[in-house]
């Protein structure tokens, strides 16, 4: 991510915290998000209707069972998805990136606990008010359905990588999924030489990925130690080859794992 990108952001969230009100057109997700197929008309009933709130790393957005009362999509940062059993065992199920939607239309309750792993921002709707615009705009359904199927198809991928991939594929695989999102972003494909920010800490990989702090560590150290990646401070990695990387998830060159 460039200087000049990281400054438009921070422009725009800034301006969305403190008027609490930025227009769909200047939105750094507009083009992701859940409004991506709206015309001018629809935006502007968004507009009307949409919020801003943010939340601190740690802090909790949703508990699991809690009645829902909004939906939203991530605006910046990364919130974790989570599942706890009844004996006290914790397993991270997902992740929230950002242009991510959360909640769901029609559903009472969450699904999930939802905890934000860094500063997050969310454009927010009450959930009674955007299940009647959905209502009335086919182009708002439609994204949503897409968003779903993709999500439906990047869990099935997941399975795959939980239940087949080694150590060493499963990170690597992680750090795909990551800057193919940051690319996308900006639109953009990803690219020798890009950079991405890692928002999770390695406790946290090692229970997304299913592996122990200590493989995590190893396995990020092997692949920095062979040149695929390069960290450039705790929260940024460096990809100088980014089909080295891919070939090292294991994965497809057309696509491999969804992002």
């Amino acid at each position: 991510m460039t200087m000049n990108i990281l400054r438009q952001r921070n422009v725009v969230l800034n301006t969305a915290k403190k008027h609490n009100h930025l227009r769909c057109g200047e939105c750094p997700i507009r083009h992701r998000a859940v409004c991506a197929h709206c015309d001018k008309a629809e935006l502007e009933q968004l507009d009307q209707i949409k919020t801003y709130r943010s939340f601190g790393p740690g802090e909790t957005i949703v508990w699991s069972g809690e009645k829902l009362t909004f939906v939203g999509s991530v605006v910046v940062g990364v919130a974790t998805l989570s599942s706890t059993l009844s004996d006290g065992r914790r397993q991270m199920v997902g992740l929230l990136l950002p242009s991510d939607f959360l909640g769901r239309p029609g559903r009472a309750t969450a699904t999930y606990d939802v905890v934000a792993a860094t500063d997050v921002t969310f454009c927010m709707f009450q959930k009674d008010e955007f299940e009647r615009m959905i209502a009335r705009s086919p182009n708002l359904g439609n994204r949503l359905l897409e968003m779903t199927l993709d999500e439906l198809d990047s869990a099935r991928e997941w399975m795959l990588l939980l239940g087949r991939k080694t150590a060493r594929e499963k990170i690597a695989s992680l750090f795909v999924i990551m800057a193919r999102r940051d690319a996308a972003l900006h639109q953009s494909a990803p690219r020798d030489g890009l950079h991405f920010s890692l928002h999770i800490t390695r406790e946290a990989m090692a229970d997304y990925l299913g592996l122990t702090i200590e493989t995590v560590s190893r396995q990020i150290s092997a692949l920095r130690r062979e040149g695929i990646i390069e960290l450039v401070d705790a929260r940024t990695v460096h990809v100088p080859n980014f089909e080295k990387l891919l070939d090292q998830s294991a994965d497809d060159a057309d696509g491999g794992i969804l992002a």
